[in-house]
């Protein structure tokens, strides 16, 4: 049996591993940076706390910080009890055992209900869903997507990922996205649709390794940017990686 989950649920993770999962340096770290489906997570509410720029977004949003911990508390006995289930679908080394999972996430999701009436006040935190989003065309510098797009592979179609992809590309000059597995640990049955229907609509598509790995196999990201933003980065470089240069998310 693998891991499932009916419903996409809040789960938040922490800006160090968000740093890890998206190979960001400190240069990326002051940039105008869009979380996308950030959920409970802690990396808005950290990252605004060493004077970032960032806006999270998810329809989690639309709630009380009251509602939004009764959620918290109705699914995390439910992913952690999955996560029992599946332990060998995952790698304990960063994180060393399923209590101590628990505890990260529970520090994450106290820490974003902290901040959360104030980030929503402030504009941090916005009620919106993909694949249309309010913001404008180039309004952030890099969109990041964790464990939302390709996760949930099983809820989400192909055609719903190449549309929310293009439009994070739309409002941002680089997009990343972790993982590229979907639940039970295994390669998303989207990814190489998507990959291919990126490249044709003109998009630089880069699968790249990082030094993340919690669901076994799960160590890559997928980086996505426009041929102006290549162009005036890079040169004359390839056009990205093919379909055959992912590795290791069995």
């Amino acid at each position: 049996m693998a891991f499932t989950l009916n419903d996409i649920v809040p789960w938040g993770r922490q800006l160090d591993e968000y740093v890890e999962m998206f190979a960001l340096c400190e240069a990326d770290l002051a940039k105008r940076i869009l979380g996308c489906g950030d959920g409970p997570a802690s990396f808005n509410a950290e990252l605004t706390g060493r004077a970032g720029r960032v806006v999270s977004v998810d329809p989690i949003y639309r709630f009380s910080p009251e509602e939004i911990r009764r959620r918290v508390d109705e699914t995390y006995d439910v992913v952690m009890e999955q996560t029992r289930r599946n332990a060998h679908e995952f790698v304990w080394n960063r994180i060393p055992s399923i209590d101590e999972l628990g505890r990260m996430r529970r520090r994450a999701m106290e820490a974003f209900l902290a901040d959360y009436r104030r980030g929503r006040a402030e504009g941090r935190y916005v009620d919106a869903s993909l694949p249309q989003l309010p913001f404008a065309e180039r309004e952030f510098d890099l969109a990041l997507c964790s464990h939302f797009l390709f996760l949930y592979s099983e809820q989400l179609s192909a055609d719903f990922h190449v549309e929310s992809i293009e439009e994070l590309c739309r409002i941002a000059g680089e997009v990343r996205i972790f993982p590229l597995l979907e639940l039970g640990s295994k390669r998303s049955r989207h990814l190489d649709a998507v990959l291919t229907r990126l490249r044709n609509d003109g998009l630089d598509v880069r699968v790249e390794a990082v030094s993340y790995e919690f669901q076994r196999g799960g160590n890559q990201l997928l980086k996505v940017t426009s041929p102006s933003r290549v162009g005036s980065e890079n040169g004359d470089r390839g056009s990205g990686v093919g379909e055959d240069d992912f590795h290791g998310a069995g």
